[in-house]
């Protein structure tokens, strides 16, 4: 079993929960997903299984989108509804005047500090843990984009926003960090992803659903590996760089069908099948035009 399938993932449980449950029903240890989304978290949640797992490092690197409501007034330990406040501040003076510049302020590149709250890990160990234990350790603050910050609704001392953002974004930290540039201190109370790369809410489907099909043994709506990256260049491989290729010896750019920019990572199809993914590497000159970056042995 080897695909991709996009779930809309409930509130309540892990991102792993959802993995544990798909690896018992489909019936397979080969399975990951492409994002975490903490429990308190719904939405889009692309799940790989089988070989389609060689994908996800490109998965989890494409944009998001979200929709968050957050309370000004309380930060809390977790940055969320979940979490135990641990300072206060007086909302009434944020005006949407004052809450439309911060929000504008928040956007572009950011350095954003991971939460304590979260699955990184310091020697092995899971934040999340320590943070229970009541131990903090110093985090790295990294950098985060922020494409866009839209002010859905302003209706103090709630408000809801939509962040298109990338890869490694904590929304929850975004929220803490808007109250804090407040001075009043905020905190995220719901959360939905509505878009993970070129998928949206409208290719999910539940997670019960799944169970049920799998149960009775019908088809899944699961995604081809090829339709897993559809928004890259499609290549067909002529036949005789197929066994090349098999080889793991890149094809000349003669012997495909199909156009790719200098730079541009690329699908290598056998027929219907992702049989690598590649990099092209020069529009002119030099012997190897493509780099190979993943081979997919099963194809051939």
């Amino acid at each position: 079993m080897n695909g991709l399938l996009i779930i809309d993932k409930p509130a309540g449980m892990s991102s792993f929960d959802v993995i544990r449950r798909l690896r018992r029903c489909c019936r397979t240890k080969k399975v990951g997903h492409a994002g975490t989304l903490d429990p308190l978290a719904t939405g889009v949640l692309p799940v790989a299984l089988g070989s389609a797992t060689r994908l996800l490092e490109y998965l989890m690197a494409t944009e998001k989108v979200y929709r968050a409501t957050l309370q000004l007034g309380a930060a809390t330990d977790t940055q969320d509804s979940e979490g135990r406040v641990i300072a206060t501040g007086d909302w009434h003076a944020v005006n949407a005047g004052a809450f439309e510049a911060a929000c504008a302020a928040m956007t572009g590149t950011l350095s954003q500090t991971p939460p304590m709250f979260s699955a990184l890990k310091k020697d092995g160990q899971p934040l999340y843990r320590l943070a229970r234990q009541g131990v903090e350790v110093a985090r790295e603050a990294r950098e985060v984009r922020i494409e866009s910050l839209e002010i859905l609704a302003f209706d103090p001392p709630q408000a809801e926003i939509e962040v298109v953002c990338g890869k490694g974004t904590y929304i929850r930290t975004l929220c803490h960090d808007l109250g804090a540039r407040l001075g009043c201190g905020a905190h995220l109370t719901s959360l939905r992803r509505t878009r993970c790369g070129h998928f949206d809410l409208a290719d999910s489907c539940s997670l019960e659903t799944i169970e049920l099909l799998a149960g009775q043994d019908k088809p899944l709506p699961m995604l081809s590996p090829a339709q897993a990256l559809a928004d890259w260049p499609a290549l067909q491989v002529l036949d005789g760089a197929v066994d090349r290729l098999r080889d793991g010896i890149a094809p000349q750019p003669d012997e495909t069908l199909g156009e790719a920019a200098p730079g541009q990572r690329v699908r290598l199809m056998v027929g219907d099948n992702l049989a690598a993914v590649a990099r092209r590497v020069a529009e002119e000159g030099p012997e190897k035009r493509f780099e190979l970056l993943k081979v997919f042995t099963s194809v051939f």
